[in-house]
């Protein structure tokens, strides 16, 4: 419906797209240092320069907020939205970060299949910030927030079984301790992703 009511109020949709799509250029950055550490330098500048891209535009939109009187959806809706996206990318950066400060030279198969699961949830958060301009998506908008959730909850259970192994196998302390804090922002940026699909869900309701 507000998709017919938005002329330049419409860039803050272009603006969340433009970050949604970040957060999974971000995500399988991450995804693919953790396939190859001899990539971490080079993928690790990357996600730092999608970062601070999406820094700006979150910067841009919260501006463009402050100047428009009319908006297409809730104020708040807008502001949380553009914060929350965000978010994913500033924990994303976080975990290559923690990989590169700890120099962490091996990782588990879990810290592999946790990066994979934030891959796609990031896939589908960028398919719901798409659609989210025109409540005829509502249905599907919905049904992807749905997905993002069960991804969520599956990243808990990996979680819990990573750490029950990684206490039951791993003798070196300070190892433990490494790949703990690895798997927590791992389930961290999961956890975002879940908040951004809330936030499209109470939108839904409100406007469709």
């Amino acid at each position: 419906m507000f998709a017919r009511l938005m002329p330049r109020e419409g860039r803050f949709f272009e603006a969340f797209n433009e970050v949604a799509v970040k957060a999974v250029d971000a995500a399988r950055e991450l995804a693919a240092l953790m396939g190859d550490l001899n990539q971490l330098p080079s993928r690790l500048r990357r996600i730092e320069a999608v970062e601070k891209e999406a820094d700006k535009l979150t910067h841009a939109t919260l501006e463009l907020l402050h100047k428009t009187f009319i908006t297409p959806i809730d104020r708040e809706d807008i502001h949380a939205l553009a914060l929350r996206l965000d978010d994913i990318l500033d924990v994303g950066e976080a975990v290559a970060l923690t990989i590169y400060e700890y120099d962490i030279q091996k990782l588990t198969p879990e810290a592999k299949q946790l990066a994979d699961m934030c891959v796609q949830a990031t896939e589908k958060v960028r398919d719901a910030v798409a659609l989210i301009s025109n409540m005829d998506n509502a249905k599907r908008i919905l049904e992807l927030c749905k997905q993002i959730g069960e991804i969520e909850d599956e990243t808990d259970v990996v979680m819990r079984s990573a750490m029950a192994r990684l206490f039951r196998e791993e003798p070196e302390v300070r190892q433990v301790m490494k790949m703990r804090t690895v798997y927590e922002r791992l389930e961290d940026m999961a956890d975002r992703c879940y908040i951004v699909a809330t936030i499209l869900e109470g939108i839904v309701f409100e406007n469709a």
